[in-house]
């Protein structure tokens, strides 16, 4: 703990020092982040997107249409845990530790983005859902902080404040009604003059139970949300965990009859998401803040709708599970701008940090993308996803059913291989093949694709000093020991 605490020490000392001059001697050019998460909210839901029209998402259109939409961006881990602390690190789960829910936190001796903001001279704030170590005390790099306990309530939550203090919400009162206001709070809140602010906002929706403001209840009534699964997918070419998890849901009445109703709830939860988002910007506006404030939103991780013969949940490296929502009003350039190249939940911390005029730590792995929205880049070319089956990893933990497994994707193409069991690797042609039907893997004329691609991923795991993680063994101890419940 002394180690820790004296690199912890050193790393907010080292980002003071790294501040640019010139914006250290006009802070008013440093601008003012703030930066919102949703849970298990796929890059389509959002009206404006144009596969899901008639959602009400409002003000998220405004960002697609007026603002800056990165059409193609992808978590690293599809894992509500592991996506987060890449968000905040900038690194792949393995290397930041947090490879399972509701267990550990990132590794402490990396500086987070709040970290190294907050040393460089900005007010910083957490409110929300953490959703990494389960409990709800304080982390560094915050000098506001109102966080419930674990996945939280939609209703009669409360929340940990710094010290002992306990807000509660108001009896009946919606939880993404109160993250709102708690939002605007914020905004509103009296600071010294000119000092920026971050602002990390953390809901809870759209995750199960999935439940709607009493407001949005009778959304989309009217008509059925028509499942994804596509009848032509070649489920008989994936490997049999996948075959077996998606039969279960396609040919069981109590599967995917019991699944699919329960997305419209889901959905509808994300319209008081919305409402925040257009309170958010109404702050701004009235403080005179919305020509120096960067707004981000993004979901940490996709979800399944039926996909591959009726899957939900994510977890696996198929489309649905690793894209994501970005969306971002930023008044530093010139906007609306589309962005088609490939971009990353852990590219969010270097991105941000190149904003406010700091240098990029060298441990992380992610890319700024702000290069993309001034000039005409190309970006990466590929990337690496990885996930690593919870029973094995997680003290008692559960999902044993998916197993470890690494992805390269490229624009084109997407390549799956399982270096645990006796699994099909998997191969897919996206661009004549986005729906990921057809696994090219085992058929004899794509060998040499399956080769160069499994040369790349080699080399990408190569690049990031990859080590695999330490299995727990069977038994342990739970988060619940290891942290208490409050």
């Amino acid at each position: 703990m002394k180690t820790a605490f004296i690199v912890h020490f050193l790393i907010i000392i080292t980002a003071a020092i790294t501040v640019d001059k010139q914006l250290l001697a006009n802070e008013t050019k440093r601008p003012n982040i703030i930066f919102i998460i949703t849970d298990d909210q796929r890059y389509d839901e959002i009206a404006a997107v144009g596969k899901f029209p008639w959602l009400e998402t409002p003000h998220l259109d405004r960002f697609v249409r007026e603002g800056v939409h990165f059409k193609n961006a992808f978590v690293t881990t599809s894992l509500c845990g592991p996506s987060r602390a890449s968000f905040l690190t900038g690194t792949y789960a393995s290397r930041h530790g947090v490879i399972v829910n509701e267990h550990v936190d990132y590794d402490m001796d990396l500086p987070t983005f709040p970290v190294l903001l907050q040393a460089a001279g900005y007010h910083t704030g957490f409110i929300g859902k953490w959703h990494q170590a389960m409990h709800n005390r304080p982390r560094p790099g915050f000098d506001h902080w109102m966080c419930f306990w674990g996945q939280g309530k939609y209703f009669n939550d409360s929340f940990k404040m710094h010290g002992d203090r306990v807000h509660k919400m108001e009896s009946g009162k919606y939880l993404t009604d109160e993250l709102n206001d708690l939002a605007v709070a914020f905004i509103n809140q009296e600071r010294e003059a000119d000092q920026p602010f971050m602002l990390y906002l953390s809901h809870k929706a759209p995750h199960q139970p999935f439940t709607p403001a009493p407001r949005h209840r009778q959304l989309y009534r009217d008509f059925k949300i028509p499942s994804q699964d596509n009848p032509k997918d070649e489920l008989a070419s994936k490997p049999k965990y996948v075959r077996e998890s998606a039969l279960k849901n396609r040919d069981n009445p109590t599967g995917l009859a019991r699944l699919h109703p329960l997305v419209p709830n889901k959905m509808r939860t994300l319209t008081a998401v919305d409402d925040g988002v257009g309170m958010i910007m109404e702050a701004l506006k009235t403080k005179h803040l919305l020509d120096n404030t960067v707004v981000i939103f993004v979901g940490d991780n996709g979800y399944f709708m039926s996909e591959h013969g009726g899957l939900h949940d994510k977890r696996k490296a198929y489309e649905a599970s690793i894209r994501i929502p970005i969306v971002m009003w930023n008044p530093l350039i010139e906007q609306p701008k589309q962005i088609e190249n490939m971009v990353l939940n852990l590219d969010l911390a270097p991105s941000l940090l190149e904003m406010a005029g700091l240098s990029i730590p060298e441990h992380m792995h992610g890319q700024s993308w702000n290069p993309l929205l001034k000039e005409d880049v190309n970006g990466r070319t590929g990337f690496l996803y990885e996930y690593y089956k919870e029973s094995d990893y997680r003290p008692r933990g559960g999902f044993p059913n998916t197993p470890t497994l690494h992805c390269y994707r490229t624009q084109d193409w997407k390549f799956v291989r399982y270096p645990d069991g006796d699994f099909k690797s998997e191969l897919y042609h996206l661009a004549e093949d986005p729906d990921e039907l057809y696994n090219l893997a085992q058929k004899p004329q794509f060998a040499d694709q399956v080769t160069r691609m499994s040369a790349l991923l080699d080399s990408q795991l190569e690049a990031i000093d990859y080590t695999a993680p330490e299995k727990i063994p069977g038994g342990g101890i739970t988060h619940w020991e290891l942290y208490g419940k409050n």
